[in-house]
Formats: structure tokens, C-alpha cells, sequence
């Protein structure tokens, strides 16, 4: 039989597409496998991370199905965002023309691939009945007061012209054109996620068994939770007066109560309300005035990074407990949004109040005593200890110290124990035309109102005139101008679409609900309480703390708002995140011109081999070297299954086989056939889906079986094989099975013959002095003495000259012989 890919590609995908073999069942009491992977941004072409995604989930979903299971496995595009913006831009073509145009080029590539996605329930997040329902969403989250509108500094993009959200900023740069990250204060709306932080957090147990630990960390980290002492340092009388009488105190932040005899300064953020009285007063010099506005430039991020910088303010303020005047700075390294922008600093015992204290030779003054080792003041001392020159607390551990402190505070009515959290807020306002509209009016009577649901969905206008300078919906010459919903004045939209984050917080439950039913609900109540959690999520590591925090935060919120049933705490069980595909040591990008073009691969090749590859290069969570020699290899491998078909017999059921009347060689090739079988098992059971392992292990039984001559192991070894690899390459091995074995699907299950590990002989090692010095075989019967004795031989050259101490045999393993 000829190998012609593309014919054999295109019967099946047609197949599968005329049976709609690939649709969920209605039945929704039939035992369930919800497989999704992230779905994609339509840029215009697929790349090979993307085929190494989709490959891993379509495996998985593709083996649940053939187990009975009702699998839901579908995809959908993640198509508001700025790339379309340029594009219209830079081609003169209009985002959503762009978008869709890209969207139909790249259901095309994936189809080509033969996943197994459901086509009925493929959606854009662009789709006008999409924002409806997120308009929807956004409303009764207003109304709850989980979203509200404030000022404040944000992160703007001058490039991308628009407002980053923290998780937004790698480096200072935008996440998504690298362009240099400022500061801008501007009007906003917020979702409330800090709201939830501690659920976010307490609910991190259910994942533990089934998400990477490293996605964990990195989300217990920067949700962030600290526990400690809350108080006032109140300025001196001095320092109100210089204020205009417009402050007297603020508050601070500490989870470290027991240094706080260590205090020497306190620092506030470049932003703080002080500060900016300061200047706007002009109570600070000229180039301390500079120097406060270049550091108010700074992300949060970059202030956390860069080398630190201070200015002195002429203020001061009072030390709660020993009554002492401590000089007040303005700091690069506080963040306005934690702790309220003001710190107590202890150099004695902080690293980065001790970098600083050094550099403006503040003092320093230790409060806390090693447990082990001596103090020394060229470094702070940030271990618990015992403390001193700390008054009545002096003597106490730190732990108990830190108790001791926040009681007599509480009883003082100084301060108390709070629980902080370093997460923000999250800021979803962006400048920009391609994305969901917030629907909020503004009334000058009745100020910001949201929309009446009836009116909803409120679109984008089609002429929108996108030069890449300001908001496009701003500068419509009458797109924003309406009437109030309350009270029927003229009124205005609010200009401001939503961060794109906010679509795939929710997308994956849209998928659950029938096409039929989406006009009516953004998803089905009884139809998520069926399919979630998803069973299985795959996704790339870098979407750790933006994407999967704000679903889980999505999730929590519609079930509190009643969308979903209270039971569905977590929008996903399991997470498997694939490493990168690399070509020449980089990730392939268009700029460094190591890319693969899916489709050229495809062509020459096929997409069984693309499958194939994918999935046999690396493990899924590691990254993947693109080489092409190992593609060639695997195409190989497809002919030879192929070639090697002329010693099956045709059947509709599988042979018997009386396995001990097997030849050595049909034996091996039976066990090689069956150690896959087991391999599959372990593979798709135990959640790390390592494909490389199951592809290896189906290789070896393959050259087993190409190694003897037995047509009946020859043709009960191929269906087996054909039925493990079929969720790996499925056109090719369907294409086998339908010819060979009369069937369009694997429909026998395989049970595991345990017969064929059972051996006349095994084969031990021989071990002298603890060194392995050779194996042998010998009859399973024999006895002790007997493989010893067998042993003994095997080694011979070992022992000569030498006297036999002691001779132990360890059950089916080894023999070790002691000399001397």
C-alpha cells in the first residue's frame, strides 16, 4: 500500500466532518471528559507551539472517546486585542475584516491537522452576542460593587497607546510590543479581585494534586498574603504646620512588629498624597523635585528592580512607642498600592531598608539579636532572634515578640492585627477600539449608569477611523453621544473598552452550553454543572498568573452572582502546561528566521508526521528542539507500519494465541506489543501524558513483531498498535484498521494478556563486592543453589584466586558474591 498522506488525510477529516463524529452528546448522564486547550489569538497562521498544544489535547480527548466517555473537546478564538488594531493600521485593513479573514485561514490549518474538535460550538470572543453576554456579566458585577471607577497612576503603553494591568509589565516593558512602560494617572474601572484573594488562596488545595506546583508558587505569590501589625505615625508639630494642616498622620504596614525598636526612618511612595503636597506647594527643592517626579515614572514592577533612590521631605514624624522624632523619605522602593504607600524602615533588619540607610547614611540600629553568630552592621539581620534595647519586649524570640507587640498596641489603641494582600485590584479600562465596549453612560445629572440589558449588546461602530494616535471611540463623530438610560438626557458612552483578559475569564464555560441556547444565556446552568470543572487544561506556563487567576477569580464571582451552581468552586482540575517549540536553541519568531511553516510540513509530509513528531520529540511540560532529520524519521516510521501491513491477516475479531506454544522470537513480540499496552495505560492515566514514552514503547514492539514471522501475533500485535496510536495519528492508523480489521473505529478494547510476561527464563545479574560483573539466564525453576551456582560461573574470571566470603541471591534480581 502506497503512502499517500494527503488523500488518506482528506477521506478521514471528510468522514469525520459528514458523521459529526466529533459533537458532545446531549445525554448529559453519560460519564464526561472535558478536554480544552487555550484557545488561540487568530494571528493569521498557526505555529508549532500551536500544533504541539492542540496535538496533546486532541491525544487525550480522542482516548476518552474511544473509552465510552462523552468527551466535550472544543475550540473557539481569542479575537478582540491590539494586533488587529495594527493591522488596520499598517494595511489599511479594518480589525474585524482582519480578524475574521484570519480566523477562517486558521480553521482551515487546524482542520487540516484531523483534530477532533466540535465545530458547533466554535465561537469568537468578538462575536457580537459574545459582548452581549459580557456586557451582561459586567453589569451585575457594578452592581454588586464589584466593579467601580477610580484615578490613579496606571501603566501606559505610548506604543500601544492604552493602559497595562501589573501583570502586563515584564520588565518595565509592555508584554505585548516591548515598548517602555510610563506612568499616567488616569480615570479607570476596577474589578474587585482583591475581594477574593483569600478564597483565591484557601482554595488552592484542590488543585494541588492536579495543577504544576510552579503555577501555585507563582499564584500564592503574587496574590500574596501577609499578616502583621497596622498603625499611625503621627507627624510632629512642626511637620503639620509645614503641611498647611492638611495631614496630621498616616498609616503603615509591618509583618516584622518585633523590629519596630529598630525604626529609623520611614519612607513614603514618589505618589503619596504627602509627597504630591510637597511639590504642588513647591516645599522641595528643585532637583529633589525632579528627582520625586523621574521616580514617579516607574511601574510598580521597575521600582522593585532598580537601584535605589530617595529624597529627604523636611518632615517628621513621632515613633509610637519610644516618642522620637524619625526623618520622613520619599523612596523609589515603596509601591502607593501596598501597605498605603508608607513604610517603617529597619535597616538593622531589612536588606532593602539597609541599602538605602547606607546609602544616605541614615542610622542604623539594631533591635534583634542572632540566635547563632554575631550581629554585624554591614548587613542587615533579617532571621528571627531574640530582641534588645526593645524596653519591656527586650529578651523575647521574635515570634513571640511579634504577638507581645500587636497585643499591647491593640490594648493601647495604637494600631492592629491586619491581614494584607499585595494583589491589586484589576484594571480593565483600555484606550483602544478592538475590544468589547464597557457599557456605562455618562449623565451629567445622574453621573455613570449602566446600560439597560435590553439594549445590549452595545457595538463597536464599523467606521471608526484607527490612525494609532488616542482612543478611535473618543474621536467618533457620534458613536459615544446617547441618551441617559435613568433619566433620558443626552449623555455620553463611556469610550473605554475592556482589557481583553476579561473574555477568556469566562470562555470555557460558554463552550458547555448547546449553540441553540446562546442567545438567550451566555451558558446553560445545568449544562455547566454537567461538564465542569474542565478535566483537563492545557495551556503554555507564561499565562500562570494573568489568565488562569483571573478564570478562577471569573469562576468564583458568576457563582456567587448565581450563574453557575455553588458547588463549582474551580474552573479547571487539571493543568498541563507544554514547553515551548525551539528551533536553533530560540523560540521560533519571524524576527530571529527559525520559524517552521505548518503548512509546507503538512504538505510534504502529512499531518500524521507533524502529530507524530510533536509528540514524540520531548515530554509535554518540556521544551522541544525542532529538528528536521527527526521528522524525517518519524515519516519513516509511517511507511514502515504501512509496509509492514502485507503480514496481517484480515479479521474482524483478533486470533486466538496459545502463547507458550510461541517461538522465543513470537513470544518477545507479544510481550514487546503488550508492554505498549501497559505503557498506554500509565500514559493516560496518571496525568503527565508522556507521548514520547507510549511513542518509544510502540516502536520497540513494532520492530519485535518485524523480527519473527508469526502472521497471527503479526496480526494481533498491528490491531493493538493501530489502537494505541490512533489517538497520535489518527488518519493513517483509521485508514489501517478500516482495511485490515472491518472497522472505522477501535471497538474492541484491549485487555492486557498477563500470559505473555510469564517466562520459562529470566536473566539476573551477578554482582562482586557490590560491582555488577555480568548477568545470565536461567530457568525460572531453578533453585538457589542452582543460580548460584550459575552465577558463579557467569563470573568466573571475578573470582579466580579469590575466596568466597559470602554468596547471597536476592529473589529474581541478582546474586552477590563477597571475596576476599
Amino acid at each position: 500500500m502506497e503512502y499517500k498522506a494527503f488523500e488518506v488525510e482528506k477521506k478521514w477529516q471528510a468522514k469525520w466532518n459528514e458523521t459529526e463524529a466529533f459533537e458532545p452528546f446531549d445525554d448529559l448522564t453519560k460519564p464526561k471528559k472535558y478536554i480544552l486547550s487555550m484557545f488561540p489569538y487568530p494571528s493569521g497562521r498557526i505555529h508549532m507551539g500551536h500544533v504541539r498544544n492542540y496535538s496533546i489535547g486532541d491525544a487525550i480527548a480522542r482516548h476518552y472517546r474511544k473509552k465510552g466517555f462523552n468527551v466535550l473537546h472544543p475550540i473557539g478564538w481569542d479575537s478582540f486585542g491590539m494586533p488587529a488594531e495594527n493591522a488596520a493600521i499598517k494595511h489599511g485593513i479594518h480589525p474585524k475584516n482582519w480578524t475574521y479573514e484570519n480566523i477562517d485561514y486558521m480553521r482551515k490549518e487546524l482542520r487540516s491537522l484531523g483534530l477532533s474538535f466540535s465545530k458547533t460550538r466554535e465561537f469568537a470572543t468578538s462575536d457580537p452576542i459574545y459582548t452581549k453576554h459580557e456586557q451582561e456579566i459586567f453589569i451585575d458585577m457594578y452592581e454588586k460593587a464589584l466593579v467601580y471607577r477610580k484615578k490613579a497612576l496606571l501603566n501606559w503603553c505610548d506604543n500601544c497607546k492604552t493602559v497595562l494591568a501589573n501583570e502586563q509589565v515584564e520588565e518595565g516593558r509592555c508584554w505585548r510590543c516591548s515598548n517602555e512602560v510610563t506612568q499616567k494617572e488616569m480615570s479607570g474601572y476596577y474589578l474587585k479581585i482583591s475581594q477574593y484573594a483569600k478564597e483565591l488562596l484557601d482554595s488552592m488545595p484542590e488543585l494541588k494534586n492536579g495543577w504544576p506546583n510552579q503555577v501555585l508558587v507563582q499564584q500564592e505569590n503574587w496574590i500574596g498574603q501577609s499578616e502583621g501589625l497596622e498603625f499611625e505615625f503621627r507627624l510632629s508639630e512642626k511637620s503639620i504646620k509645614k503641611l498647611n494642616n492638611k495631614f496630621e498622620k498616616y498609616t503603615v504596614f509591618t509583618t516584622r512588629a518585633d523590629t519596630i525598636y529598630g525604626v529609623t526612618y520611614s519612607a513614603l511612595a514618589p505618589e503619596h498624597p504627602i509627597v504630591k503636597e510637597l511639590l504642588e506647594r513647591d516645599l522641595l527643592g528643585k532637583q529633589s523635585a525632579e528627582k520625586i517626579k523621574e521616580m514617579q515614572k516607574l511601574s510598580s514592577r521597575d521600582k522593585q528592580i532598580v537601584q535605589k533612590e530617595g529624597v529627604y521631605l523636611g518632615i517628621d514624624v513621632i515613633h509610637p512607642l519610644t516618642k522620637k522624632e524619625i526623618p520622613v523619605w520619599a523612596a523609589n522602593f515603596v509601591l502607593l498600592e501596598y501597605g498605603g504607600g508608607a513604610v517603617m524602615a529597619v535597616p538593622a533588619h531589612d536588606v532593602r531598608d539597609h541599602e538605602f540607610a547606607l546609602k544616605f547614611n541614615l542610622p542604623i540600629v539594631q533591635s534583634v539579636q542572632p540566635k547563632h553568630g554575631e550581629y554585624s552592621i554591614q548587613e542587615a539581620m533579617c532571621e528571627d532572634g531574640f530582641l534588645i534595647d526593645s524596653d519591656r519586649f527586650a529578651g523575647l524570640e521574635s515570634s513571640k515578640a511579634r504577638e507581645e507587640i500587636i497585643k499591647y498596641f491593640e490594648q493601647s489603641s495604637l494600631g492592629k492585627k491586619v491581614i494584607n494582600y499585595k494583589i491589586r485590584d484589576w484594571g480593565i479600562s483600555r484606550q483602544r477600539y478592538w475590544g468589547a465596549p464597557i457599557p456605562i453612560v455618562h449623565c451629567k445629572k445622574c453621573g455613570a449608569v449602566t446600560e439597560k440589558k435590553e439594549n445590549l449588546p452595545i457595538t463597536l461602530p464599523d467606521d471608526a477611523e484607527i490612525t494609532g494616535e488616542g482612543n478611535p471611540l473618543d474621536r467618533h463623530p457620534t458613536w459615544k453621544f446617547t441618551k441617559c438610560p435613568k433619566c433620558g438626557a443626552d449623555a455620553e458612552r463611556e469610550t473605554d473598552t475592556m482589557d481583553t483578559f476579561i473574555q477568556s475569564s469566562w470562555y470555557f464555560l460558554r463552550y458547555t452550553t448547546a449553540p441553540n441556547l446562546w442567545k438567550d444565556v451566555p451558558f446553560d446552568k445545568d449544562s455547566v454543572k454537567y461538564w465542569m470543572s474542565v478535566d483537563q487544561y492545557i495551556g503554555g506556563i507564561e499565562h500562570a498568573i494573568l489568565h488562569l487567576l483571573y478564570a478562577r477569580f471569573f469562576t468564583k464571582v458568576l457563582r456567587d452572582l448565581g450563574y453557575i451552581d455553588k458547588d463549582i468552586n474551580e474552573p479547571f482540575s487539571n493543568l498541563l502546561t507544554q514547553g515551548m517549540v525551539l528551533k536553533d536553541g530560540a523560540k521560533m519568531s519571524k524576527s530571529k528566521g527559525n520559524t517552521v511553516d505548518t503548512d509546507s510540513i503538512i504538505e510534504k509530509y502529512g499531518a500524521d508526521t507533524a502529530r507524530l513528531f510533536i509528540l514524540f520529540a520531548a515530554p509535554p511540560q518540556k521544551e522541544l528542539e525542532w529538528n528536521d532529520s527527526a521528522v524525517d524519521g518519524v515519516f519513516r516510521f509511517i511507511k514502515r507500519l504501512i509496509d509492514r501491513s502485507d503480514n496481517v491477516l484480515a479479521c474482524e475479531s483478533l486470533p486466538e494465541i496459545n502463547h507458550k506454544a510461541l517461538s522465543k522470537e513470537s513470544q518477545y513480540a507479544r510481550k514487546k506489543v503488550y508492554e505498549a499496552v501497559k505503557k498506554s495505560i500509565d500514559v493516560f492515566g496518571n496525568g503527565a501524558y508522556a507521548f514520547n514514552t507510549l511513542i518509544a514503547s510502540s516502536m520497540e514492539a513494532f520492530n519485535a513483531l518485524s523480527a519473527q514471522d508469526d502472521k497471527r501475533v503479526w496480526t494481533e500485535g498491528y490491531y493493538i498498535l493501530l489502537d494505541i496510536l490512533e489517538p497520535i495519528i489518527p488518519h493513517i492508523t483509521s485508514e489501517l484498521s478500516e482495511k485490515y480489521f472491518k472497522c472505522k473505529n477501535f471497538t474492541q478494547d484491549i485487555k492486557l494478556d498477563e500470559s505473555v510476561f510469564e517466562s520459562e527464563t529470566m536473566v539476573l545479574a551477578v554482582t562482586v563486592n557490590g560491582k555488577r560483573r555480568g548477568e545470565f539466564e536461567v530457568n525460572t525453576d531453578a533453585s538457589e543453589s542452582e543460580i548460584i551456582k550459575a552465577g558463579k560461573s557467569a563470573v568466573s574470571k571475578w573470582l579466580e584466586g579469590s575466596d568466597i566470603k559470602k554468596e547471597i541471591y536476592v529473589n529474581k534480581k541478582l546474586v552477590n558474591l563477597v571475596i576476599a
